[in-house]
């Protein structure tokens, strides 16, 4: 019996530091060498201060704002611990009820504004936790923003331009507005 449970004991313990100790160390260190901004949680800052991450979408209520897609995270809206979809499928009363809601809260804020409402304003992502939006859905924004900020449309228009992020390489995902970073720099025009 000690003959087999003494190698046994000694591979579980030199694997456990191997797979629980070495790897993980030396994948967090290239990770930190390779990619220094992403490792370190794709923060973004404001007067040397977090004011959030690029990954992760924010609650922006005020009129002054432009707003991100829904959070389906809970107890409150882009709760990165409680990461996840909604669950609720085309057919799923709920959606409608909650997509009906956004539509009227869109409509509420904004009650002249004659575009379509873009999809990604009324429904979550599949993480509830987007930071970005399209953007049709930031130009549909564009007036109200302009007008409780007193700026020109022009101006918000060519706002959203500068923070429109292309495909990546080209070819991948859509373009996109980072929508933290579009209320930054809106926020330092003063």
């Amino acid at each position: 019996m000690k003959t087999l449970l003494r190698p046994a004991l000694s591979l579980f313990a030199l694997l456990s530091i191997v797979t629980g100790i070495i790897y993980p160390l030396t994948v967090t260190a290239i990770a930190g060498v390779a990619f220094p901004e992403q490792a370190a949680g794709s923060l973004i800052f404001k007067d040397g201060k977090p004011a959030g991450s690029a990954l992760i979408g924010q609650n922006f209520t005020d009129l002054k704002h432009f707003w991100g897609r829904p959070s389906a995270t809970s107890p409150q809206p882009y709760n990165a611990t409680a990461s996840g979809g909604s669950n609720q499928g085309p057919l799923n009363p709920a959606l409608a009820d909650a997509v009906t809601g956004r539509i009227d809260m869109l409509n509420a804020a904004d009650p002249g504004n004659p575009r379509p409402i873009p999809a990604d304003l009324v429904t979550a992502s599949g993480s509830g936790l987007d930071p970005h939006i399209s953007p049709a859905a930031a130009e549909y924004q564009a007036v109200r923003v302009a007008r409780a900020r007193g700026l020109s449309v022009e101006k918000v228009k060519g706002l959203i331009a500068q923070h429109t992020e292309q495909r990546q390489w080209g070819i991948f995902g859509e373009p996109r507005v980072n929508v933290l970073q579009l209320n930054l720099a809106l926020d330092s025009l003063r």
